[in-house]
Order: structure tokens, then C-alpha cells, then sequence
């Protein structure tokens, strides 16, 4: 009896570290396809604590022939932004705001890195995420890495489970820009800028 007590306890155990199984339909995914009008993109997006400075999140957004986030293990969510095993479709401007607003709050700041790209180079993006299946909670940053390390030029990319080590990484190539987004909405964030998606 007490084998199959544990066994059932490893089983709940094994479920609550599983990743989410989201899985938009075709017809969901191409009406809410979306390509930004500027150039082939990779961005990197970091959550910040304010309060240790440690990095809490990793994401990248990827402008080939459409705009995907790439936002695995993520807990953002919206009903017109379809998402597929952590790849979320229809990257308007609007759903960036949010992205960042929805993160961004007293305890944690948000800071986007974003280097031009060829568009060969940002289809290949594209497929390796759609093809990365869903990410177990807490590998966001190490997820991002092994993104990286199968693009050109990125080989190196660190794979662990530090988002600092991985941006501090990504904004130390040629040609990368850096943005950053405070926010004194309290903790929970309840109150986010949603408009437009």
C-alpha cells in the first residue's frame, strides 16, 4: 500500500511541474496572424526584480513573416491572442503594451532588447519556437538559451536558469537596443492596459 501511495504522490507531484498543453486552432492562429510593418526582429524581453535585481522571466519576440512571443512558461494570457505550446499569435503593438504592462509593476521592471535580423534568419526563429512544444514552469530562461544556441551567431548562448545571464548575453551582440519599463502598479497588477488587441 505504501508503494502505491508514493507512486500516486510522485504522479501529482510530476503534474504540477508539467507544462500547459495550449493548442489554438488553425483557423484561430491564421485570423489573428499579424506582421509588424519594420524590419526582421529577435527581442528579447527580461523581467526584473526591483527588489534583488535578479532576473524573474524571459521571453523573445520574433518579426519575420508575422510577429510571434515566444513566452514560455509564461502566465500571460488574453482571449484574441491564440497561443500554441507558449508561442502566442497576433503581436500587434497593442498586445506588446500589454505584454510589458501586464509584467511590468512596483516589484519587477521590464527590459526589452531588440537586434535586426535577415528574414531568413527570423523564419528560422519562427520554426524553432513552433517547434520547441510546451515549457515546463521555471525553464523560461534556460528554453530562450537553447532558441538561441540553434540560431546563427548565437551558438553560445547560455542554457540555464538565469533570464539575467541570458540578456546580459543577448545585449552584448552588435547592433542591440535596450529599452527599459518602470510601472508603480501594485504587486498583483490587477489594473492593466489592455486596449485595442
Amino acid at each position: 500500500m505504501r508503494r502505491v501511495l508514493l507512486a500516486v504522490l510522485l504522479l501529482v507531484g510530476l503534474a504540477a511541474c508539467g507544462a500547459d498543453n495550449k493548442w489554438a486552432s488553425d483557423e484561430t492562429v491564421s485570423k489573428a496572424a499579424y506582421r509588424h510593418p519594420g524590419p526582421a526582429t529577435l527581442t528579447l524581453f527580461t523581467v526584473i526584480s526591483n527588489r534583488t535585481g535578479g532576473g524573474a522571466h524571459s521571453a523573445l519576440m520574433i518579426n519575420g513573416h508575422e510577429r510571434v512571443m515566444f513566452d514560455p512558461a509564461g502566465s500571460w494570457a488574453h482571449p484574441r491572442l491564440p497561443e500554441r505550446h507558449d508561442v502566442v499569435y497576433g503581436i500587434t503593438e497593442p498586445a506588446v503594451d500589454y505584454y510589458i504592462d501586464y509584467h511590468a509593476r512596483i516589484t519587477y521592471h521590464v527590459i526589452r532588447h531588440d537586434i535586426e535580423v535577415s528574414p531568413e534568419f527570423a523564419e528560422l526563429a519562427i520554426r524553432l519556437v513552433e517547434q520547441n512544444g510546451p515549457v515546463s514552469k521555471a525553464h523560461c530562461a534556460s528554453s530562450v538559451g537553447q532558441i538561441l544556441r540553434k540560431l546563427p551567431g548565437f551558438e553560445d548562448a547560455p542554457t540555464g536558469y538565469s533570464p539575467k545571464k541570458v540578456m546580459t548575453y543577448f545585449a552584448a551582440k552588435e547592433g542591440v537596443r535596450e529599452e527599459k519599463f518602470y510601472d508603480d502598479d501594485p504587486h498583483l497588477n490587477n489594473t492593466i492596459v489592455a486596449t485595442g488587441i
